[in-house]
């Protein structure tokens, strides 16, 4: 059984908007997961980089931010490769 014009002009509308949206749901979903491994990276960059100083010297114990946002760009990035 055929289409009239109309019907299949209004199913070709639906599956663009259903098209439309998966696609959209799919962009957002890679950015959360983008975040969310960035947050991670910088969670086991902390963890590492504090348990790693506890067995230094006291006097050479400091871990600053650049040093966890380095180490976390360098997990990122093997994560990435």
């Amino acid at each position: 059984m055929a289409l009239t014009s109309e019907q299949q002009a209004s199913v070709d509308m639906a599956i663009a908007i259903e098209t439309s949206r998966a696609e959209g749901q799919a962009t957002a979903q890679a950015a959360s997961d983008a975040k969310r491994i960035k947050l991670e990276a910088l969670r086991l960059a902390k963890e590492v980089l504090i348990e790693n100083a506890r067995y230094k010297s006291v006097d050479s114990r400091d871990v600053t931010a650049t040093d966890i946002t380095t180490f976390a760009t360098t997990l990122t990035t093997y994560i990435n490769s």
